[in-house]
């Protein structure tokens, strides 16, 4: 029992760590200024450029305010434009190819707090596009063929700013801030519990199991036995709890910032049990597709994984 309640404190404080003094700061500032670009009509303006090329790739303008969301707010974020997909027509087929790119590519708030310990975020966005818009022409092309292409048949986006548009930029700023706030207020017995059954499977020597079974093919790609430990917790617990995780394990010198480089294009993505919960609540149509979605971005994960294996 003596053990039992050490685990408890240690997770617990290892949680609000990382939530008040790591992802608290970042997590304000990118809020705010997101807020700030999207009030201002920018991210419409980029949707409006990119998708022409995106509907190349099986994904509608729609999509392109999805990429922005995801890579610049947080893993949630694309979940408004998932919705208005659901009622504006937008074929299930195309909704499928979607929800592949989202499941592939970055998610901000994951990513930006890594830069600080030396993720390399040029090439997170690279391998980003490059893996998404892979999984989302596999998935539109292939993997969702059988969801046909009913819906309008320009499917065009027509992205305008904000309600809040006159506020002005501090109050916008303010705004952001106060809702990144609530993200980590929300987040942290998600880490507290996620921290915590961590913590456990190291004590009962599962982890330790885990390690001696993938060293060998974890030799072979340049992973350290380690990387067990935060592949096991992004796939069960999601992409906040996998980054308490390596954060300590960086502070340990358990592993290097080379290491969790090439590491990062398996545990960057909102592909996880708690992602796709949350992905695919944006309506029945989403959630009708999930199957073809995934197996899209299965492979467009491999993809960048790939790549950055390749770069470091």
């Amino acid at each position: 029992m003596e053990e039992f309640i050490k685990i408890v404190l240690q997770s617990g404080r290892t949680a609000l760590e990382l939530a008040l003094y790591v992802l608290l700061p970042v997590l304000v500032i990118m809020m705010a200024l997101m807020k700030v670009v999207e009030a201002r009509g920018v991210l419409a303006l980029v949707a409006r450029l990119v998708q022409p090329v995106l509907r190349i790739f099986g994904v509608p303008g729609a999509g392109a305010f999805a990429i922005m969301q995801l890579l610049f707010v947080s893993f949630a974020a694309p979940l408004a434009t998932l919705a208005i997909m659901e009622k504006d027509g937008t074929s299930r087929r195309r909704i499928a190819a979607t929800l592949a790119m989202v499941f592939t590519m970055s998610q901000a708030n994951v990513v930006f707090p890594m830069v600080a310990v030396g993720l390399n975020l040029g090439v997170i966005l690279l391998t980003s596009l490059a893996g998404g818009l892979a999984a989302a022409a596999l998935t539109y092309y292939l993997f969702a063929r059988s969801a046909g292409d009913e819906g309008s048949p320009a499917e065009e986006f027509v992205a305008v700013a904000g309600t809040d548009r006159k506020s002005t930029t501090l109050n916008l700023m303010i705004v952001g801030g106060q809702e990144a706030v609530q993200v980590i207020l929300g987040a942290i017995p998600i880490l507290i519990l996620a921290i915590f059954l961590v913590n456990i499977l190291k004590f009962s020597g599962a982890i330790v199991l885990l390690e001696s079974a993938l060293t060998p093919l974890f030799a072979l790609i340049g992973f350290p036995a380690v990387a067990v430990l935060p592949l096991a917790t992004k796939y069960l617990a999601g992409g906040t709890a996998m980054m308490g995780v390596t954060l300590n394990l960086l502070k340990e010198g358990a592993i290097t910032t080379l290491e969790l480089n090439r590491m990062a294009g398996f545990l960057t993505n909102p592909c996880d049990l708690v992602g796709v919960a949350v992905l695919i609540s944006a309506g029945p149509r989403t959630a009708s597709i999930v199957r073809p979605a995934i197996a899209g971005a299965a492979v467009g994960i491999v993809i960048r994984g790939g790549l950055h294996l390749m770069i470091f």
